[in-house]
């Protein structure tokens, strides 16, 4: 542990050690995640995530990894059609290589059911990583080493809305905010970025937000063109989630929950006049 009042920093190995240590010994950790924090546990501590927060107890949460693990949470036999478990690869590196992002899936046999979620006929999970770049890749395979390779929960880093009262509850990105809004949870670990500034300058595309979401269990198909669909906007715009995929050879249509429309400019090689899918 570090010596300037028991903090622990990002950047300091003998610290990730020790916080993921605790993690495995079924300590919450918040912790610096892309350019926000983020409240990671054992997958089997969902429950004690949610009532951390202030949330549902039985409300479904979202698993995290070090982006090399992401692929391991989803059943890649389940792929809707032109979506290969080769492409979804590629898309996971591209959003990775820019910043935090998630991404949901046809759940692996092995994701316990507190990590998922139905979508019609699929049984989903969703997977949020915090940027290739983010020091945090280190803390997170240090805990999954920990926990013996089992899932890691993820939630931001924040009192849910259920409590506040507001519409939506802000992320936090400084580590004295989250300490003095989480102050009643005793057992809370509390990993910091060594320099907050420097955290959200490595990520200029991505606002202080919780993390964009796509789909890649579910695909449309638009005058031939495969586009994977947008279910949450968040940090990164949907124009810059186009335009990474536009470089795969895809288009980006927008679910019902996204909370925003595409304009015809995000796609690079759309004709004019033609209807924006979502």
């Amino acid at each position: 542990m570090s010596d300037d009042h028991g903090r622990l920093v990002l950047d300091r190995p003998g610290d990730v050690a020790l916080a993921a240590r605790l993690l495995a010994d079924g300590h919450a950790v918040a912790h610096g995640f892309g350019n926000i924090y983020a409240l990671t546990a054992r997958g089997d501590a969902v429950q004690r995530l949610n009532a951390l927060k202030g949330r549902p107890r039985d409300q479904t949460g979202s698993l995290t990894a070090p982006t090399g693990r992401v692929l391991d949470a989803f059943d890649l036999s389940q792929l809707p059609p032109g979506v290969s478990p080769g492409l979804v690869a590629d898309v996971v590196a591209a959003f990775g290589e820019l910043g935090p992002f998630g991404f949901r899936g046809p759940a692996a046999a092995h994701v316990p059911p507190g990590l998922t979620a139905r979508d019609g006929r699929t049984t989903t999970t969703q997977v949020i990583v915090p940027g290739d770049r983010c020091p945090s890749q280190r803390f997170l395979a240090a805990a999954a080493d920990a926990v013996g390779g089992g899932p890691l929960v993820i939630s931001s880093a924040n009192r849910s809305r259920h409590v506040t009262g507001e519409v939506d509850a802000p992320a936090h990105w400084r580590a004295d905010a989250l300490r003095a809004e989480l102050a009643g949870a005793g057992s809370l670990v509390v990993l910091e970025h060594a320099d907050e500034a420097t955290a959200r300058a490595r990520f200029p595309h991505h606002t202080t937000v919780s993390t964009t979401i796509l789909a890649v269990h579910r695909a449309e198909r638009v005058h031939g063109r495969v586009h994977l669909v947008l279910e949450r906007h968040g940090s990164l715009a949907a124009d810059e989630v186009a335009r990474v995929l536009a470089a795969l050879g895809l288009g980006l249509a927008t679910g019902p929950r996204a909370g925003v429309r595409l304009e015809p400019r995000s796609y690079a090689d759309r004709p004019a006049g033609l209807p924006v899918p979502g």
